[in-house]
């Protein structure tokens, strides 16, 4: 199963995918503004397994949107060197599995996960193929054919996942994928996370406030008030 169009080219492990220099976001103006992220300077290098956690409201959602490309730094940069540019992240390169429901309402499950292999250049066929296959690995292909509306929470964050894994990306961003599933399903997406990118030699950076789920990877960052501590330390183990 080819990658779908507008990818980047080959990377190899260690490679710098994204890096961040004394990056900031604050929402709003004046007194009122609130600092989600400040001076943060890190970069996720190809094949890392990244565990990114704190408290709510710590910065760990908006941290992973810049990281994503999803949203501008107020100060400081973000660049993608390993990923050919901000005008290549996606569909392609990044996939980012959001906390909330992200699925299109009027499209089945199977067209849900399809869709963004459409956008990259891949053929109806070809595209449902690879949107079987990441269904089938999540355990959802029964529910190929159902809507939205016709599925629990759980089930929705789940198809989100496959969504993200059926493009193969060279870099995978979750937040908080387990945040509405129970211990065993949770686990089991923790998986399919994991195996995922070993299989595509992808980085992985999830948010949690799991420490089980936490635990699965080996490097851990944390966020507090808007600042990332553990970036900079890359000798943790992995116990997973």
């Amino acid at each position: 199963m080819r990658p779908p169009d507008g990818r980047s080219g080959d990377v190899l492990a260690g490679d710098v995918l994204v890096s961040c220099h004394g990056l900031s976001r604050t929402f709003g103006t004046g007194p009122g503004s609130v600092v989600a992220v400040h001076g943060v300077t890190c970069e996720v290098r190809a094949g890392e397994r990244i565990a990114v956690t704190g408290p709510s409201g710590s910065g760990k959602s908006t941290l992973l949107h810049l990281l994503a490309g999803l949203d501008r730094p107020t100060a400081g940069s973000v660049t993608w060197p390993g990923l050919g540019g901000a005008d290549r992240l996606r569909p392609g390169p990044v996939g980012v599995v959001f906390q909330g429901q992200s699925l299109i309402e009027s499209l089945d499950v199977a067209e849900n996960v399809a869709l963004p292999l459409l956008l990259a250049g891949a053929g109806e066929a070809e595209a449902a193929d690879m949107a079987g296959r990441a269904l089938g690995l999540l355990g959802l292909a029964e529910l190929a054919e159902r809507l939205p509306e016709e599925l629990s929470g759980g089930q929705a964050q789940r198809v989100a996942v496959a969504r993200v894994l059926a493009g193969r990306p060279r870099l995978i961003l979750a937040d908080e994928p387990t945040g509405q599933l129970d211990h065993v399903t949770g686990a089991g997406v923790i998986d399919a996370l994991v195996q995922t990118a070993a299989g595509l030699g992808a980085a992985l950076v999830l948010t949690t406030h799991d420490d089980a789920v936490a635990d699965r990877l080996a490097l851990h960052w944390r966020m507090a008030d808007g600042t990332l501590t553990g970036a900079g330390d890359r000798g943790l183990s992995c116990s997973a």
